[in-house]
């Protein structure tokens, strides 16, 4: 499964964000089913953000947000409000 969790984030604070995401990244990454996570930024928005992970399945990704809590709380207030977890259905 894949996960997106999109931010709007301020210029003025794009350094403070990458450093917390990277964070987040790690403490995923450390998670049980983890298989890989990127940052990435908008080319089109540049105040829209996004963690995007990939996982062995839902449950893994599940108990991996709650390990990663306190990792993601400092960025709540930018955290987009909607689901983050995908089936993967078709892969090329």
């Amino acid at each position: 499964m894949i996960a997106f969790i999109r931010y709007s984030v301020p210029d003025a604070r794009a350094e403070e964000f990458v450093e917390a995401a990277t964070s987040i990244l790690g403490t995923l990454a450390a998670q049980n089913g983890y298989l890989r996570g990127h940052l990435g930024r908008s080319a089109d928005e540049p105040d829209l953000w996004a963690i995007v992970s990939e996982w062995e399945g839902a449950g893994f990704y599940r108990r991996a947000l709650s390990a990663a809590r306190m990792d993601m709380y400092p960025l709540m207030t930018l955290m987009i409000n909607e689901p983050s977890a995908f089936e993967i259905v078709v892969t090329a």
